[in-house]
């Protein structure tokens, strides 16, 4: 119980203030622990983020694939796959991945979302290969650093509203740089 409310906690301040605004006081403020029980918990900063994506990944994953098995042609797909990231950006659950810093975690626990995120990609090279990619793995690793791009342009606060952005993404994503 003490954990689930540690992340619910650990996922506001991601949301209020990034990963600075993540630290071991603010979350025993946040649920009324003393410091020290949070380490009962959690061994380090990295260790709660990485927690948060081992619970909250999976849901988040689920819930792109679930937008993709909505619709049945491959670029409805690709559509899906994008239009589902980005409106997932404002989600809590979706601040916890994007805090992740390759600095701040050890080797395994970067294999592990890595892994994670790979589960992500592999969701619509079929749909790629089915368009004809001849290396559809390669345009879906490609497919995913629009998404990623698209997702800092939002969190930044671009001057376009997320909706553009998240236009421009699927154009980038169905039609190249054609326009």
């Amino acid at each position: 119980m003490q954990r689930g409310a540690l992340l619910d906690a650990a996922r506001s301040l991601l949301s209020e203030g990034g990963t600075e605004a993540l630290t071991f006081p603010a979350l025993a403020e946040r649920t009324g622990l003393a410091r020290s029980s949070v380490y009962e918990y959690f061994r380090s900063r990295a260790a709660v983020v990485e927690e948060l994506c081992a619970v909250d990944f999976p849901v988040w994953a689920a819930e792109v694939e679930a937008a993709m098995e909505r619709v049945d042609t491959p670029e409805g797909k690709i559509e899906a796959y994008v239009r589902r990231q980005l409106a997932l950006v404002g989600d809590r659950r979706h601040r916890a991945v994007v805090a992740i810093s390759a600095g701040e975690l050890d080797a395994g626990a970067r294999e592990k979302i890595r892994a994670a995120h790979g589960g992500l990609i592999a969701m619509i090279v079929e749909a790629l290969a089915a368009l004809g990619h001849e290396q559809p793995r390669l345009a879906a690793m490609l497919l995913q650093g629009v998404v990623d791009a698209a997702v800092r342009r939002i969190e930044l606060g671009a001057a376009e509203n997320p909706d553009q952005i998240t236009e421009a993404a699927v154009g980038m994503a169905l039609r190249g740089v054609r326009g």
